[in-house]
Formats: C-alpha cells, structure tokens, sequence
C-alpha cells in the first residue's frame, strides 16, 4: 500500500509539474520578457485544452502589443520627419523674406519700382507659406483621422464636368488645357464627399501643372466602369514618372526632383493627400509603370447601386 502510494503521489506530481507548472513557467517566462520590452518571441503550443487555449490567447496578446508598438513607433519615426521636412520647407521662404526686407530697409530698394517688385516677392512667398501650413494642416487631421467626411450621393460624370469647367478656367492663362472625355451614356452613381473629392483632383492636376515641360500642356479626365468599381484616370502629356520614383510618389514630401529646394515650389504633400482622401473613400489610387508617354493616376470610388 505504502509503494503504491508513493508511486501514485510520484505520478500525480508528474502529470502536475507538465501539465500544469511547466506550462505556467513558461508563460511567467514570456511575460517576464514582455516586462523587459522584448516581443520578438513566439509560445506555441499543441495542447488542445484550457491550458492550450490560454497559451493561444496569450500568443495573439503579444503579436498584438508588438503591432501596437511597431505602428507607434512608425508613427514617431514619421512625425520626426514631418517636423524635419516642414522646417527645411519652410526655411527657404523665410530666408528668402527676411533678404528682402533687409534690402529695402538698407536702402537696395531706392526706387518705387524695385520697391513694389520687392513687396510683391515677400506677398508671394508669405502666400507659399500660408498654403503650405494649411496642407500641412490638412495632412495631420487627415493622418489622424480627425476630419469629418460628408458623403452625398452624385452623378459622377456631372461632377467631373464641372470641376474640368472650374479648373480650365484657372489654368488656361497657364497655358495647360484640361479635358474631359466621357464615353458613357448613363450617369454613374458614387457615394463621395465633394469637397475633399475636389481637392484630389486639384492636388493631382496642380501636381501635372508643376512638372509640365511643354507650351501645349494638356491633362485630359476620363471615367470608366469596372464591376462594383469606377476608375478615373487622370492623365498628362508632360515628362512622366521615372519607374523607379513610382513607389515613391504618394509619400509624404517626395518630390520627383529630390532637390527639395526646386523652383516649381509646392509642399510636397499634395499626392499624399490624395492618397489619404481616396482611402478614407474605400478606393485605391496608384500610378501604372507601362505608360510610355507623359504620366497617368488612376483611382477608384465605389458605385452605388440602384
């Protein structure tokens, strides 16, 4: 009676210390690790019970913490190199301000000519930097998803027509021409938030505007259906984008050129925006790498089915 005893109590604390001790020791284990701010771990088990359950539950709780903190630390790495952007960006009209007022007030400006001419150029760059704060601006709320959306439904095609209308108006003394070439016959219907909408286009078009290298500059606007889908298709004969930059052009502050100090001026945001706006829509923009002559992006807004 006495071995067998022994022998059972041997076997109770066997079954315990595996069953259970182990499994909590490596569970204190990992949760001392996670104390320590390391995460680069994995605890798997094939038990099929509570205790497999808490090892499964306790494995999603680190992945999780670990995508947390990879997306916040994302999150600090971009909003240091907004900071160091934004501060070279603006850097450069400031210093440009600053050289003119010293020249008028050192007497450089002697005539009333040069004097309007030097007041026109501070007028200009206070402007360059008003419209880069308010992107900026817009940027932030738009990242922190802290900018409200009101969508409304529309008749696309109407839309588009009337922005092409809006915007010929503005850049034919530029000497660009926007079109618009619509193919369909029935009105297509989304479900967008007009003003943010307008912004993409003028963001995109501007963005045509800036790089266009020849006199007859020409952006021409096209809708076509695709299932549950509409694409628009923006599309320009200007110099297009290196393949390379491709990747590159709906991030924050990329500039084809990489100068950061180009006279064609800009924040260097308004892509990025774009970008954010159609996604706050559900759709997708992107640039194809096939195209051979001048630059195209294409993006895509939900239909509404009636």
């Amino acid at each position: 009676m006495l071995f067998i005893l022994i022998a059972t109590n041997g076997a109770i604390s066997y079954l315990i210390s595996k069953n259970i001790i182990n499994p909590l020791m490596t569970l204190k284990k990992a949760t001392k690790k996670i104390k320590q701010g390391e995460l680069d771990f994995q605890i798997q088990s094939n038990r099929k019970d509570e205790i497999g359950e808490l090892f499964s539950s306790f494995e999603e709780m680190r992945g999780q913490l670990k995508k947390s903190i990879d997306l916040q630390l994302k999150y600090e790495e971009n909003r240091k190199l907004l900071l160091s952007n934004i501060s070279h960006d603006l850097k450069t009209p400031i210093t440009a301000i600053k050289g003119y007022v010293e020249g008028i007030q050192d007497g450089i400006a002697n005539t009333p000519a040069k004097t309007n001419q030097y007041m026109s150029t501070i007028y200009k760059k206070a402007n360059d930097m008003d419209a880069m704060i308010e992107e900026l601006f817009l940027f932030s709320k738009l990242d922190l998803k802290r900018i409200p959306f009101e969508f409304v439904e529309m008749n696309i095609l109407s839309y588009m027509n009337e922005c092409v209308e809006d915007l010929s108006f503005v850049y034919k003394q530029k000497g660009m021409r926007i079109e618009f070439f619509n193919e369909n016959e029935e009105p297509i219907f989304v479900y967008v938030d007009r003003e943010k909408l307008m912004r993409v286009f003028t963001n995109i078009i501007m963005n045509s505007v800036k790089y266009m290298n020849k006199p007859d500059g020409i952006v021409s606007l096209s809708v076509h259906e695709r299932d549950e889908w509409v694409e628009v298709v923006i599309a320009d004969n200007g110099p297009g984008i290196l393949k390379e930059a491709i990747p590159y052009v709906f991030d924050q502050f990329y500039r084809a050129d990489q100068s950061r100090n180009s006279d064609k001026g800009g924040s260097g945001l308004g892509l990025a925006i774009a970008k954010q706006i159609i996604e706050e829509h559900g759709g997708e923009i992107w640039i194809p790498e096939d195209i051979k002559n001048g630059a195209e992006i294409h993006f895509t807004l939900k239909k509404v089915k009636h």
